[in-house]
């Protein structure tokens, strides 16, 4: 049995209210003190702080006592037109029209339109070994595109792992071009190790600086050095080089796995772990960025075509577009591995 609970803007105070509590999940409703409605899915791992009607960005995460989210100066989300102004989540949309860094011949904001979006719609879903919290925003212009985007986060029973889930359909009656990403900003775990079910070779060093990258003398050599052996960076031991950031790329994934599983393991004990369908997210990238306010690990990021903004994915012939009234689904799992 499926019960759908609709939520409204009006229930969310800076008191946290608890709209749900059973033998396998609790559920909190809350606002911070910037006004921007949170709704907080417990099970009993742990828990994921979702931003319902803000893009419906995964503010923060943890399970098993460990925190997944990247450190960042940002106690709160804050209301911004674009990510820039609330870079401290785990989690958000990057797209849809376009995402990535905007190029010189670019004009959309940083990662798109969709990251703060403010949606129309929100309601959770409680099954038996599944919570949900799904909602809805449409996007319309005038001589312009027309789209539903449906997004979701599912926390799983006794598992200590989520699914973010987004659903586009254009409902214009011309194409729509569509990027994506699946952007999780995890913790820097100090001396950790990646591994993945594709080659190390398949990753790429981005060469091109965009313009929020200053580099320094030693990041330029140590940069030179990982583009002719990137695999050479296996892991987080050298935290001092990734200031400015690091960035990897992964293209055409299908040729290696249909199902794609990363980790990032803790010399701790733990690890965390993304998984996705390559039909669905033929890209990924990998982010790492250690400075005195930013510290992420983004140990892979799923997506349609590397980050580089919308001309060049439509120079490298990886945009994809929407046909009237067709829709796409995309679907990722991540958190810790049991």
């Amino acid at each position: 049995m499926k019960t759908t609970l609709p939520l409204h803007p009006a229930l969310f105070q800076e008191t946290p209210r608890t709209l749900l509590d059973n033998a396998r999940f609790k559920v909190e409703l809350f606002r911070y003190p910037s006004g921007i409605e949170a709704v907080r899915l417990e099970n009993a791992r742990g828990f994921v702080i979702v931003l319902p009607f803000y893009g419906q960005m995964v503010w923060d995460m943890q399970f098993d006592g460990q925190r997944l989210t990247m450190g960042s100066g940002f106690k709160q989300p804050l209301p911004g037109k674009d990510i820039i102004d609330t870079y401290g989540c785990f989690a958000f949309h990057s797209g849809l029209l376009a995402n990535g860094c905007p190029a010189a011949d670019d004009t959309h904001p940083l990662h798109g339109e969709m990251a703060c979006a403010r949606l129309d719609n929100a309601w959770l879903t409680l099954e038996e070994d599944r919570l949900a919290l799904h909602g809805d925003a449409e996007y319309i212009k005038g001589f312009g595109h027309h789209y539903r985007a449906a997004p979701s986060v599912t926390l799983l029973g006794e598992a200590p792992r989520i699914e973010i889930a987004m659903q586009v359909t254009n409902l214009s009656g011309a194409p729509m071009p569509l990027q994506y990403m699946c952007h999780m900003n995890y913790a820097w775990v100090a001396d950790g190790r990646f591994s993945q079910n594709i080659p190390d070779s398949a990753f790429q060093l981005r060469t091109s600086i965009p313009a929020h990258v200053q580099p320094t003398p030693q990041w330029l050599d140590y940069t030179q050095q990982l583009a002719s052996a990137p695999q050479a960076l296996d892991g987080l031991q050298r935290p001092e080089m990734c200031d400015p950031e690091i960035v990897f790329f992964a293209d055409n994934l299908p040729q290696y796995v249909q199902q794609a599983e990363f980790m990032l393991h803790s010399p701790e004990g733990y690890s965390f772990v993304t998984r996705f369908d390559t039909r669905q997210f033929s890209a990924a990238t990998r982010w790492l960025l250690h400075n005195a306010d930013q510290q992420v690990a983004a140990f892979v990021l799923p997506a349609t075509c590397r980050p580089e903004g919308h001309n060049a994915a439509r120079r490298a012939g990886s945009l994809i577009t929407l046909a009237p009234g067709e829709q796409r689904q995309f679907r990722v799992e991540t958190g810790l591995m049991d």
